[in-house]
């Protein structure tokens, strides 16, 4: 059954998380964001970040949760072992895992075999995965998504650095700047964020403001 949040404590939860910048404060656990994520971001289905595939509300087991920004390198931020060892000791860690702004549906063969390889350009159009446009080099470890996610992409990964200070390389950073202006935000992206921002308490500013992309350092 889909959780549901009074008008009241979105109100509150938007206002104390807008004012400090904390990141999101609404989920202690990813288990808990999960349950959102398909109840009140995709209640009826929705397309995979990856593959565009068309999935409904009844996904089967073919489709699962993407992290954009890999949660192997939020791990190595928190200097954990494992992910089970962050769970136990790092609220902080707990938050990034939980964000719905990082998390889209995904086919689950493309979530695994991406990994938590960088994003990039792979030479060549080699389709290993039907008609989905997903390259893959597991020599370079990179992987090309399709161009219409790339802005998605972008502006996830930029939420992640800049809400958690999380470490995204100079080369990967300007790709995705790149990135960023080539897809401009779209009206499911604008969706999306009006209703974790309404969630979870706070927005993605890049999508609110894709300009902003192009001030980062890295």
């Amino acid at each position: 059954m889909p959780l549901k949040f009074s008008p009241l404590i979105l109100l509150c939860t938007f206002a104390l998380s807008t004012s400090a910048n904390p990141g999101q404060q609404a989920f202690d656990s990813y288990f808990q964001s999960l349950r959102v994520f398909w109840g009140e971001i995709y209640p009826e289905g929705g397309r995979t970040l990856y593959c565009n595939q068309i999935f409904g509300s009844r996904k089967g087991r073919s489709i699962n949760v993407e992290h954009v920004y890999p949660m192997a390198w939020a791990m190595k931020a928190e200097k954990c072992d494992n992910r089970d060892q962050c769970r136990r000791v790092s609220p902080r860690f707990n938050r990034m895992e939980a964000d719905l702004h990082n998390l889209y549906p995904a086919r689950m063969d493309i979530n695994k075999v991406r990994g938590s390889f960088p994003f990039g350009s792979v030479r060549g159009e080699a389709r290993e995965f039907g008609n989905c446009d997903f390259e893959l080099d597991y020599r370079q470890r990179r992987v090309e998504p399709r161009p219409t996610a790339r802005g998605n992409i972008a502006r996830a990964m930029f939420y992640m650095h800049l809400t958690y200070d999380l470490k995204i390389f100079k080369k990967q950073g300007k790709l995705l700047q790149r990135w960023n202006r080539d897809d401009p935000p779209d009206a499911e992206e604008r969706r999306r964020n009006r209703l974790i921002a309404a969630i979870q308490g706070n927005s993605n500013p890049f999508i609110d403001d894709p300009g902003k992309a192009d001030k980062l350092r890295f």
